[in-house]
């Protein structure tokens, strides 16, 4: 087959309202502060203070005692409440570069196959979590994980996985009557154009906003308890529409009774609301029990729209039903044993996507399993591998089950004091087989990264993966021929620049290209 290049472009204009946490480790993501006047010189010298924003500080260790109530808790230097920056969102393939503001997460991505298709698309804005912040009058605010009070809270991913400890965070944060309240949200208007120089092929063009509010919430049950609740709602059902949004070569559940394809479907009106309650035995053992309803089973690393890698990318990978498509999921119910840096995790779950209803709550089947063993060997470092059976994941063929296996690194890395470079590799593989079905298998590799800065960000993500005829909607002379793999690489690049910050949200406009 004759290879064929295919462009996209897309703009973006994100918006996402957040306190910076004051702790974020290896940035200054503050609005300048006036500089202080000069004060007198004392009689006595007087040890000169540290700098507001020096490189990440270490995390002050648990108290060995298990006993002593809330020990954990990470402090940071106090700094005046910062609003939150760009959120993963979903990323769309497009043609050649166009400028568009951004709402949310980061520029989506285009997708790139044997016919070497190009794609452009617009950055947002993204935000994400933290370990301590300062309130809106700049006194210090000490927030807990909502999985372990021994444990910094930056360590906390989607459901309940875990991001490197080093992660940069931004939320609105208050404590009120033993709570500790968080709160992130996040919107991407974007223009995409995919395929523009081929567009009687296959593509799509239009403007789309990709939004999300999630809350947070946690509170302390006698000496040893921690009592959690997540809640996350999306208006993708109305701004993104049914169909999704443009995204070259993506595949994954239905519209109007077909499958979609060169779309990315949006996520559920409600698309998480979930308890937890964690024992703490000691300051190094944790035992974990989370429901979820929809929630996120232990498999696969955080999903793509909560990764540092991903905060300025508003699309989902195109490997995303490989990797880390099971973040809403209509009943899940996970156990997890946490010893120091390791974490061993097991979930019954609800294998089927959500149907063509985004406003509605699924039957919970709990007919799918998984595990997951999750390890960060350093403050800089998050790895994970995980393995899922799942039974019917699509409605439209249900006599397919899926077994999964994933693998992850995720990594982080200082550049000066206001910068850091965020970076996750992902391995994702699906084996197919059923009743009456063929059994397959597919691989998909990722490779983002994020470079965040004080004034921009500059950002990109590397994909390769497996797939067929069927997924794809191509003639294929033969059955066998239609299941038979095809390769699929994008390689997505883009910048985007803040062009106004508040302490309830930060703008910022971007561009992508894939």
């Amino acid at each position: 087959m004759k290879p064929l290049l295919l462009t996209s472009l897309g703009l973006l204009l994100g918006t996402s309202a957040i306190a910076q946490h004051t702790h974020m480790p290896g940035m200054d993501m503050s609005m300048p502060m006036p500089a202080p006047k000069p004060k007198p010189k004392p009689a006595a010298p007087r040890p000169k203070p540290k700098a507001a924003h020096p490189a990440p500080t270490p995390r002050p260790k648990p108290a060995a005692t298990a006993a002593a109530a809330d020990t954990t808790r990470a402090k940071v230097a106090p700094a005046p409440a910062m609003p939150g920056m760009d959120m993963p969102g979903m990323n769309m393939p497009a043609p050649a570069p166009t400028t568009a503001p951004a709402t949310a997460p980061a520029p989506a991505m285009p997708g790139m196959s044997d016919h070497n298709m190009q794609g452009h698309d617009m950055p947002g804005m993204n935000m994400g979590t933290a370990d301590m912040a300062a309130d809106s009058s700049g006194m210090m605010m000490e927030m807990r994980n909502s999985f372990s009070k021994n444990l910094p809270m930056t360590r906390q991913g989607s459901g309940t996985s875990w991001h490197p400890d080093s992660s940069p965070m931004y939320m609105q944060m208050y404590q009120s009557k033993g709570w500790d309240v968080m709160l992130m949200y996040s919107v991407f208007l974007r223009y995409t154009s995919q395929n523009f120089n081929h567009s009687a092929l296959r593509g799509d063009a239009n403007f789309r906003a990709n939004s999300y509010v999630m809350g947070m919430a946690n509170h302390l049950v006698g000496q040893r308890g921690l009592f959690s609740i997540q809640a996350m709602v999306t208006a993708d059902p109305l701004t993104v529409g049914g169909a999704g949004y443009p995204l070259l070569f993506q595949t994954g559940e239905s519209w109007q009774g077909e499958k979609l394809h060169d779309h990315q479907h949006p996520h559920d009106f409600v698309s998480a609301l979930a308890v937890a309650y964690t024992y703490a035995a000691s300051s190094d053992v944790d035992l974990t029990a989370y429901l979820g309803y929809p929630g996120e089973p232990a498999i696969g690393p955080p999903v793509f729209m909560h990764r540092p890698s991903a905060a300025n990318l508003p699309a989902a990978p195109l490997g995303h039903h490989w990797q880390d498509a099971t973040h809403i999921q209509f009943g899940v119910a996970t156990l997890g044993v946490r010893y120091r840096n390791a974490k061993l995790e097991g979930s019954l779950f609800t294998g089927r996507e959500p149907n063509e209803n985004r406003y509605s709550f699924d039957r919970p089947r709990f007919d799918s399993y998984s595990a997951r063993l999750s390890v960060n060997p350093s403050d800089n470092l998050a790895l994970q591998v995980s393995a899922a059976h799942l039974k019917s994941p699509e409605e439209l063929e249900p006599n397919d089950n899926v077994d999964r296996t994933s693998a992850s690194v995720l990594h982080n890395a200082n550049v000066g004091k206001e910068s850091i470079l965020s970076t996750t590799a992902v391995w994702g593989m699906n084996r197919h087989s059923g009743i009456g079905e063929e059994t397959t298998y597919s691989n998909s590799f990722l490779l983002e990264s994020n470079l965040q800065a004080r004034q921009f960000n500059l950002f990109t993500r590397l994909e390769t993966l497996q797939l067929n005829y069927d997924e794809l909607l191509l003639p294929a002379p033969t059955d066998h021929d239609a299941h038979a793999n095809r390769s699929v690489e994008a390689f997505t690049i883009g910048a985007s620049k803040y062009i106004a910050k508040t302490k309830a949200g930060w703008l910022d406009l971007g561009l992508t290209g894939t």
